[in-house]
């Protein structure tokens, strides 16, 4: 197997992208050494894979990737630079015929080893578990059960590391070609096999449904909501009638709890009501004097007044000079503050206000509405900005999932970090929807279905609409972003919703769907305490395993891991007996 680099051969069709290619080749028998790299011209090289000893991906500061590949006999290759992405797709055309181990202490290095699917048909003998020779495993495995485990099994960790995987699993292909033979763990210390992504299965059709446009027949003869959960279910699926989305709007939001009676409601109004004009006095009643001693407070009306005073003023409740509905804006973000001290005013939260005074008509309300949405979003505005860079992580993580090839080429422009989706998820696309979209967008989020971070794969979904417009176009960093601003206003809600609905249910029908993207769409379930092996059960399965090798058997292998959420199970054969290989938590053995 070779790895050809070059451009004078005009006559090779690589197959996938004109700057390189791995073909296959004879394999003639010989003497195993290091061959220098075969230079055919300035512009060309070629190198045997089985001579690759590590390769390093790196990129310029204006985000051009380029790899540097090194041959065992440690010649460096010249660098082969990436213009328009496509360093993935290489690592997994690499992936077919070779596995690359990250270094722990560079993510960006990589080392290189042949396939070991020929593995598991040698003994334990010739894996030389034992270097002493000592052929009194069981007395040893007592005497001291931890350091006997560590020392023998972590030398068929990377012996085990190719079976793990089933045989048609995408991340690890099997050929006729993987006939190599295992390596020591001195040769890899430290390293795990990478992917380079997830398949997932075809993207389903997804339709949306009506609007919700019945109230009192979900309630009880009390005004109870019969059932919350199908209220949600409706208005995830369809939104709300604009005539319910006052009475509506306060259950989503936690102004109302959803068993409460009628006339319970009458009573948290009449207590949220004297609660709201008390903080409201606080600041309506400090003097110019004391404001003036009080830069925080000067602060806050300073910002309030300014963004009062361009938000959404095309809308008639907002417009004009003197509108009341501007009065109202300011005095609940100025009691907002009062509210929340350790919070207070933040550019954009006048934008998540708006159409909640919009929709309710009146002050208290919208103001208690706004502290439930801020429940949800209030980490947005924090001025550590952890949880922004989180979810851009995670919107990350999604893409990574759902289309490598997109994000690898963000990645390639400088842009894969996705800060141009800043703004999106600060304020819920406030910006890039109509008005009216926005209404029905919000009251559908607010239901937190399917997950919580639906925002995310919406995100995800407008990113992957737009991927006709990027692979394979010459934009750069700028021009990315010039061009998700100008998505403003030019997207259909409903298609978008449509999307990242499919995106859900595509994910979630991933059998090995990597555990950080099952945390983000909320599908990982951490293992109970329960589930965890008692002292007595660990005592009684370690009797077993030493009863059955002094029989001659070996049907429990246990290989130690410190990732306590990996547990795989596979069958082996193995000198000609079934072996049961399990990655369990790290925790030493109790007797």
């Amino acid at each position: 197997m070779f790895f050809i680099y070059g451009v004078e051969d005009t006559n090779f069709d690589p197959g996938y992208e004109p700057d390189w290619a791995v073909i296959s080749t004879v394999k003639r028998d010989r003497v195993r050494e290091h061959p220098p790299v075969k230079e055919t011209s300035q512009w060309s090289f070629s190198l045997p894979l089985s001579e690759l000893y590590s390769l390093r991906r790196s990129r310029f500061s204006l985000g051009r990737n380029f790899l540097v590949f090194t041959s065992r006999g440690g010649h460096p290759l010249p660098p082969l630079h990436f213009h328009r992405g496509g360093t993935r797709e290489l690592l997994r055309a690499l992936q077919r015929y070779i596995i690359l181990a990250p270094s722990p202490v560079d993510g960006r290095l990589f080392l290189a080893y042949p396939h070991d699917s020929g593995a598991l048909s040698q003994s334990f003998d010739e894996l030389h578990l034992f270097d002493d020779g000592s052929s009194d495993l069981v007395s040893r495995f007592i005497q001291d059960p931890y350091a006997t485990t560590f020392g023998g099994f972590s030398k068929v960790t990377n012996f085990f590391r190719g079976a793990l995987r089933p045989p048609d699993s995408p991340f690890h292909p099997r050929g006729p070609q993987d006939h190599h033979g295992p390596h020591s763990a001195d040769d890899e210390p430290g390293f795990e096999l990478i992917t380079c992504g997830v398949e997932l299965g075809p993207k389903p059709d997804v339709t949306r449904g009506q609007p919700l446009d019945k109230w009192e027949e979900f309630l009880d003869p009390e005004g109870r909501v019969k059932d919350p959960q199908q209220i949600k279910e409706l208005v995830f699926r369809g939104g709300i009638t604009p005539s319910l989305r006052k009475d509506v709007w306060k259950f989503l939001l936690g102004f109302y709890p959803w068993n409460s009676t009628v006339k319970e409601r009458e009573d948290i109004l009449r207590m949220k009501t004297d609660e709201y004009f008390r903080m409201k006095v606080q600041w309506k009643s400090v003097s110019e004097e004391q404001e003036m001693r009080n830069s925080l407070l000067r602060g806050y009306r300073s910002l309030i007044e300014r963004d009062v005073s361009r938000t959404d003023r095309h809308n008639t409740f907002f417009s004009g000079n003197d509108n009341p509905g501007l009065t109202l804006l300011n005095d609940v973000l100025m009691t907002y503050c009062m509210f929340n001290f350790d919070l207070g005013y933040v550019q954009g939260m006048s934008d998540l206000l708006a159409p909640l005074l919009f929709v309710t008509q009146n002050e208290v309300e919208s103001f208690w509405c706004l502290t439930g949405f801020m429940e949800m979003v209030h980490q947005n505005f924090e001025e550590s900005q952890e949880a922004m860079k989180q979810q851009l992580l995670q919107l990350s993580l999604l893409m990574k999932a759902l289309d490598p090839e997109l994000l690898d080429y963000l990645d390639s422009q400088d842009s894969g970090s996705l800060c141009f989706c800043f703004r999106w998820l600060l304020i819920w696309f406030k910006r890039e929807f109509s008005f009216e979209d926005i209404l029905s967008l919000w009251e559908v989020l607010w239901t937190r279905l399917p997950c919580e971070n639906f925002h995310l794969l919406m995100a995800a979904s407008i990113l992957e609409s737009q991927r006709g417009e990027f692979i394979g176009s010459d934009h750069d960093f700028n021009t990315i972003l010039k061009h998700i601003n100008e998505l403003t206003m030019k997207l259909d809600l409903q298609t978008v919703l449509r999307g990242a609905e499919a995106n859900y249910l595509q994910l979630a029908c991933c059998k090995e769907l990597p555990v950080k993207v099952q945390e983000v769409i909320g599908l990982y379930v951490p293992p109970s305490p329960d589930d965890e092996t008692s002292p007595e059960s660990e005592s009684h399965e370690t009797q077993q395993l030493l009863s059955q090798s002094q029989a001659g058997w070996v049907h429990g292998l246990t290989l130690l891991t410190p990732n306590p959420d990996s547990v795989v199970s596979n069958v082996f054969p193995l000198l000609n007996c079934p072996v049961l290989v399990i990655a369990c938590p790290l925790e030493p053995l109790r007797f």
